[in-house]
């Protein structure tokens, strides 16, 4: 057993209100032509022009593809890499949510090593070139994924939901704004600040957290037991916005280097299957998972359960526990967070799927950094335990 661990950034991180505006200086430093990948809302809403006059205004050329989803898959990758190999793009700048962000990972990558993206599942091919520079703007409180060294992308020839990790996914810089997630509707801000929630509780409970997730992760934890719902109720509140995209900052760095557990285990072949967005997959599960693994995690729960309900924090751990189990799952009560049945999965076709998503989950590793290791079994009750869960 190792007695040390280590502990992943990118390289520059820039974070407050107006960060945007450096964008085109820290573009300058790393290359004269920018690959823009974004999404079609991004450039309804004027962010993919207001990069684009940075950019100019710093002398950059610039090219964009923005046909991102809410998934993003191996198409995106194939897509956007086209136009960066064509326009000869020396410097890829990601803006929006976790969808853009792991799309531009997988090109930054792709684009000086070659290959496909799921040629780099478990580390099958190793890197031979440094990846293209990513500067990661996020405009959603919650994925993180400008702090992480993962990406998530949906192999469509197998529907496996593919999470690829190497210290090359690292942005280069992070831009972190929070006036760019004003304009977040409450569905998003709900589903995202979710996600970052159970990012820090996961990376808290995980059997490879370390004293930098730890604390990283609690805070994040605080943050959004205080701000999601002010964020989620009252969009226009800057306060908020800055507080969450704090938090999810913090639990994005908590994660990446505590690894994810259970949750998101069985959260990805939701999302390959019937294309449910991450952070709702994740707030579907999250409860019931919490309860399945609360008793090899009393004590970390009954940290969590103290955060958000610190009037209560001179009762037992066990109390505590359950404390944090309901208050999270109150939380995704306020937030109108669905299950399975209610977003409209066919319970048939749940049926028929549950076996490969049970597969899934375990053959992506996550379950086993979970204090209590799932079995399949268990994992296929959790489903179907999920499927109309009462929050």
């Amino acid at each position: 057993m190792k007695n040390f661990s280590t502990f992943h950034l990118p390289q520059n991180v820039i974070y407050g209100r107006d960060a945007l505006t450096q964008l085109g200086c820290q573009t300058r430093k790393l290359g004269k032509k920018a690959l823009i990948i974004s999404d079609r809302i991004m450039e309804q809403i004027g962010n993919v022009l207001l990069c684009q006059q940075y950019l100019e205004e710093a002398g950059i050329v610039s090219a964009c593809y923005l046909d991102v989803n809410s998934e993003p898959n191996d198409f995106h990758v194939s897509e956007a890499l086209a136009i960066c190999l064509e326009h000869q793009c020396d410097v890829i700048i990601a803006v929006g949510g976790g969808s853009c962000i792991d799309t531009a990972k997988a090109v930054s990558v792709i684009a000086t090593n070659g290959g496909d993206i799921g040629d780099y599942m478990g580390g099958k091919t190793l890197l031979s070139a440094a990846p293209i520079p990513l500067i990661a703007i996020p405009t959603t409180a919650g994925t993180g994924s400008e702090m992480t060294d993962v990406t998530v992308i949906i192999n469509t020839r197998n529907d496996v939901k593919m999470m690829v990790k190497h210290a090359a996914f690292l942005p280069s810089v992070a831009i972190v704004d929070p006036t760019l997630t004003v304009s977040t509707p409450p569905s998003i801000t709900a589903a995202t600040g979710i996600d970052a929630l159970c990012h820090a509780i996961e990376a808290y409970i995980s059997r490879k957290a370390q004293p930098m997730t730890d604390n990283l992760a609690l805070s994040a934890i605080e943050l959004i037991s205080r701000n999601l719902l002010k964020a989620y109720m009252e969009g226009s509140d800057l306060q908020a916005r800055e507080k969450m995209t704090l938090a999810s900052m913090q639990a994005g760095a908590a994660f990446s280097n505590a690894s994810v557990t259970l949750v998101h285990g069985m959260s990805r072949p939701i999302g390959a299957i019937f294309h449910v967005p991450h952070g709702i997959s994740n707030a579907m599960l999250l409860p019931a998972v919490l309860a399945f693994s609360k008793e090899f995690a009393l004590e970390r729960l009954a940290v969590v359960g103290r955060l958000f309900c610190p009037e209560q924090s001179q009762m037992s751990d066990q109390v505590m526990a359950d404390v944090a189990v309901q208050a999270v799952k109150r939380l995704c009560k306020d937030l109108q967070i669905p299950n399975l049945e209610n977003w409209g999965i066919d319970k048939e076709i749940f049926q028929e799927s549950v076996y490969k998503m049970a597969a899934d989950a375990l053959a992506s590793g996550s379950p086993r950094n979970n204090p209590r290791i799932p079995s399949i079994e268990e994992i296929i009750d959790l489903y179907h335990i999920c499927y109309d869960y009462k929050f």
